[in-house]
């Protein structure tokens, strides 16, 4: 039930360009080169993002991204 509610937050958050975690602007984060059209962002908080810089979205990375 909790993930119920959480997980519409944190896509509306994503489509924002913020962090779930904790609010800031992906864009401030320190981005790393992963491959064609797309970023490794880290947040302050030390979440980790993919960017794809195509479609300018922003997506939780998973475990083998890392």
């Amino acid at each position: 039930m909790f993930k119920n509610v959480i997980a519409p937050i944190q896509a509306w958050l994503l489509s924002q360009g913020r962090c779930v975690g904790c609010g800031k602007e992906l864009s401030e984060g320190k981005a790393e080169k992963k491959s064609e059209g797309e970023e490794k962002v880290v947040c302050a908080c030390g979440r980790i993002f993919i960017h794809d810089t195509k479609t300018k979205k922003y997506r939780r990375a998973l475990l083998e991204e890392v």
